[in-house]
């Protein structure tokens, strides 16, 4: 206790050395003065307060930190009263739409997991053995995959397709309907679902509901038509859909004459075999049945008569396709009045894309298209078709005035052809040829000339006399100036090539 209440350091720093020499005291003088025992004794003076004048003074200070204090946090609150009273209601309004956000998004999320566990139950409910819940479980299917192209994924995902083609194998007609349905929705939009329900089997099995006519139902025929038109969309599913038999059955729905299924299912037979045709191996298929008659025959439909040219103009470019439109009776004169439907710009240049491959390819056939009042119908077509189909035309009477030309040509140059020959050198008769061969070259070459002015002859009186038939047609003043590139087309017996 007296230590603590020593005051100062000097009573420290001289108790303990009175009374001793001078080493010793030097000693103990060291030991009170050495560092730590000095830090030691002024903590214990600290600890103890110190005098009574140090401790008035830091508690003075003390107050007057605390009052300091006391102000700043009455200010600090001023300010933040200022600042809360000013953005009170931009804070609420943000408090209020943080909250708002979290609710959607965990009624949201809550929707999501309900919909993902009835999709789950959907696809369960089509392993049952009850048929009814099978039955109920498709036409679920159908319903949800109708429009939303998540969910087609996520039932695929799940594993709805296989039990669903398994469903084709029942007998009951409801259940094969709505699986066909299904599945047809299912394969809307997704490549990846269309390439799993062939992959699975269901070709060969909608072919085998296919009954005879008179069993047929056709419900079922028109859900596995509209599924055809559904996979063959996919490049990958024409080669399966065309070698496996479809094409007979989509042919024979077309020629039904009995009208057992409506008109929405023959645009769809024709939409499905332009989509195989795309493939040239089916297009040999389809001229196993007697498709191509059947379809130029049906030409003036003007329902169905774009899409018929459609597939023609698949047909027509492979080789056996060109023939089997050839030999059709009547397929010239058909594929030409179709030029002169002025009111029908897509049908007009999917017949002059008919014609202009076959007049470009079957050199055989141009004359009988000539017969055919080709010639006319493109010169027309030059005129008043569109930009497309004027430069289909335009290709037309490129080939079939090449052809004319090199008729002429044979007729002008076979009297004269057999006279050339080439000189014998060495012999004493070789002055005599050189003479002969030069004569023949001589006329030959005003044989050419003639030929030429024939042909432009020939070219100019044709046009002219079928560019009035075209003003007296088309109701055009008689003071008529043709356009440029009619003229081009007359000016000379031959022209550049147009693109196709």
């Amino acid at each position: 206790m007296a230590k603590c209440q020593s005051n100062s350091v000097g009573s420290v720093a001289v108790e303990g050395i009175a009374g001793a020499n001078a080493a010793t005291r030097y000693f103990r003088l060291c030991t009170a003065f050495s560092g730590a025992a000095f830090r030691r004794r002024i903590y214990d003076t600290v600890s103890c307060g110190g005098s009574s004048r140090y401790r008035h003074r830091y508690k003075d200070q003390s107050m007057d930190d605390e009052s300091r204090t006391g102000d700043l946090k009455e200010e600090k609150q001023r300010r933040n009263r200022k600042v809360v009273n000013g953005r009170s209601e931009k804070l609420a309004d943000l408090l209020n739409l943080v909250e708002s956000v979290e609710m959607e998004s965990e009624v949201e999320t809550r929707k999501k997991e309900e919909a993902l566990e009835e999709l789950k139950r959907t696809v369960k409910d089509l392993q049952v053995v009850d048929l009814v819940k099978r039955k109920a479980a498709a036409s679920n299917v159908r319903l949800m995959a109708k429009e939303d192209l998540v969910i087609r994924g996520t039932l695929a995902l799940l594993g709805a397709i296989p039990p669903l083609v398994v469903m084709l194998d029942l007998e009951d007609e409801q259940s094969q309907i709505a699986a066909l349905y299904a599945l047809l929705n299912l394969g809307i939009g997704n490549n990846p679902n269309k390439a799993a329900i062939v992959k699975v089997g269901a070709i060969h099995k909608m072919l085998k509901l296919i009954k005879p006519e008179s069993a047929s139902n056709s419900s079922v025929t028109e859900a596995i038509i509209a599924n055809f038109l559904g996979l063959s969309a996919l490049d990958s599913n024409k080669l399966v859909i065309g070698s496996s038999g479809a094409i007979p059955f989509l042919v024979k729905s077309l020629q039904n004459k009995d009208h057992n299924i409506s008109n929405q299912a023959r645009q769809d037979v024709l939409r499905a075999l332009f989509n195989l045709s795309i493939a040239a191996s089916n297009v040999s298929i389809m001229l196993e049945t007697d498709l191509i008659p059947f379809l130029l025959n049906s030409l003036g439909d003007m329902e169905v008569s774009e899409r018929i040219l459609s597939i023609l103009s698949n047909v027509v470019s492979t080789p056996e396709g060109r023939r089997a439109i050839s030999i059709v009776p009547d397929a010239f004169p058909i594929l030409v009045d179709v030029l002169n439907w002025t009111d029908s710009p897509g049908c007009q240049e999917k017949a002059s894309y008919v014609l202009m491959v076959m007049a470009h390819k079957l050199y055989g056939e141009r004359q009988t298209m000539i017969e055919a009042g080709l010639v006319f119908a493109s010169l027309e077509l030059t005129l008043l078709g569109s930009a497309l189909a004027q430069k289909r035309a335009s290709r037309i009477l490129e080939f079939l005035r090449y052809d004319k030309g090199k008729q002429i040509s044979e007729s002008f140059g076979g009297n004269h052809g057999a006279a050339v020959s080439a000189p014998i050198i060495g012999t004493s008769s070789s002055s005599n040829h050189n003479l002969d061969a030069q004569i023949c070259m001589e006329e030959s070459e005003e044989a050419m000339s003639v030929e030429k002015k024939a042909v432009k002859q020939l070219v100019q009186q044709s046009l002219q006399y079928n560019m009035r038939k075209i003003v007296k047609r088309a109701n055009l003043p008689h003071d008529f100036v043709p356009s440029e590139h009619f003229k081009s087309l007359t000016a000379s017996s031959t022209s550049k090539s147009l693109p196709f």
